[in-house]
């Protein structure tokens, strides 16, 4: 991503505040994984949209209309000791040079200079009540900054929520963020490919797993965007199973949603298909009928259509498919005005994806489902789950867990599939499977 986007994300933001603001945002925190061990880190996705910079112990400010320049990164310095063990730092300087800040200080001054900076503002934005400890130092800085009310000085009286203002921005993706979801999402849709070639009785979920991570790594994505879930029979009926623990069965169907990471942004694909390379009969009418859905659903993901116009077009089709096999009884009005097709399929039929794999964004505006408008990026992912045991259902139909999941990007016109090169039909994945 050039440092030319992150700037007009910046401006953008500024422009929204307006004058007399001050904008607050600090990254993640390094999480410990045991002892001295740590999980690897990733900067807030906030703060990533804003600045591009990845390492921890760093703090965005922005002061529209400030005369020494309205960017303010504070950062680790450079310590060649420190470095020594754990890596390069880019430090002031760098912060500087290389992230387009206007000014960079050291994060271990930021109490001291943070109430100067606040001086004269009539408005602070931060992610309130996201952090106390953050909550607490703010207050602290406009205590220090109000302790001088004699003096003629004037801080702020008003706090107002970042992320109201920051989500809305993510929500709409730009032709450089498309670019490279696109990216994300054509590299996971390689390694499922690679998926159904490799599958068969024996192996272990967790090794399935693995090809997948291998498959992106080499491919040039070196994060997943989330812990993989392969759920090979049963297992498929747990949504978010992720023990990938169980050999896979000759008979049994595969479920495996997972998805890349690339510049922080996020792919996310799901697919299922026979660990044979064979759908039998039960396997293949109930696939058909969720892939029927998913079609029907990717169809409303159109500009003027509203967030829940897929989901409602999933339903419906599954529903009436339901009814058709016997597996719900009734008419196709009660049917769906019971939700009874919740039984089988009770889940939502897809979310925002972008920096974070359920990214921000409201979903109802004033209390009505939200219009779909051009750059939104969104999952379509309906599903069918029939755990094995489940009462009054034939036993051909049990132990099926199915999910079909694509990334949609919303555009003038037609839909756009960004991860379309992943097989779904039937004849498509067992023409795959069986080279």
């Amino acid at each position: 991503m050039q440092l030319s986007e992150f700037k007009r994300r910046r401006r953008q933001l500024m422009t929204m505040m307006g004058a007399g603001s001050v904008a607050i945002l600090p990254t993640s925190v390094e999480a410990v994984r045991n002892r001295d061990v740590h999980h690897p880190y990733r900067p807030d996705s906030d703060f990533y949209y804003l600045t591009g910079f990845a390492e921890p112990e760093a703090v965005m400010v922005l002061v529209p209309g400030r005369t020494h320049g309205e960017y303010i990164l504070f950062c680790r310095e450079k310590d060649p000791a420190k470095e020594l063990w754990d890596g390069s730092r880019v430090g002031l300087d760098g912060a500087v040079a290389q992230y387009g800040a206007d000014d960079a200080f050291p994060i271990s001054d930021l109490d001291d200079i943070l109430p100067g900076l606040l001086e004269e503002r009539e408005r602070v934005f931060f992610a309130m009540g996201s952090d106390p400890a953050l909550d607490k130092r703010v207050s602290d800085w406009v205590s220090q900054v109000r302790s001088r009310a004699r003096a003629g000085v004037h801080g702020p009286i008003e706090f107002l929520a970042l992320d109201h203002y920051l989500h809305d921005m993510r929500l709409y993706k730009s032709r450089a963020e498309v670019t490279v979801m696109r990216r994300a999402a054509r590299l996971a849709a390689q390694a499922h490919t690679e998926l159904m070639r490799r599958v068969e009785p024996g192996m272990y979920e967790y090794q399935l797993g693995a090809i997948f991570s291998h498959h992106c790594q080499m491919a040039g994505a070196s994060q997943l965007a989330y812990p993989s879930i392969v759920g090979g029979g049963n297992n498929a009926c747990v949504l978010h199973y992720i023990e990938n623990s169980q050999p896979l069965n000759d008979g049994d169907l595969v479920l495996v949603d997972a998805g890349c990471e690339l510049e922080c942004y996020a792919s996310d694909i799901t697919r299922t298909y026979p660990v044979n390379g064979r759908f039998s009969e039960p396997q293949r009418i109930l696939y058909e009928l969720v892939l029927e859905a998913q079609a029907a659903a990717i169809d409303k993901a159109r500009v003027g259509n509203h967030w829940n116009d897929p989901h409602e077009a999933a339903v419906r089709v599954l529903t009436k498919g339901l009814l058709k096999l016997g597996l719900l009884r009734g008419t196709l009005a009660k049917a769906l005005k019971a939700k009874s097709y919740s039984r089988f399929y009770m889940h939502r039929t897809g979310h925002w994806l972008g920096m974070d794999v359920h990214d921000v964004g409201d979903y109802k505006v004033d209390g009505h489902w939200r219009l779909l408008e051009k750059g939104m990026v969104l999952t379509v992912e309906p599903g069918l789950y029939i755990p094995q045991g489940t009462k009054g259902i034939a036993k051909k139909w049990q132990g099926i867990g199915i999910r079909i999941e694509d990334d949609v990007l919303v555009t003038d016109g037609e839909p756009d599939v960004l991860s379309r090169d992943v097989p779904k039909s039937v004849e498509l994945i067992e023409s795959v499977m069986a080279k």
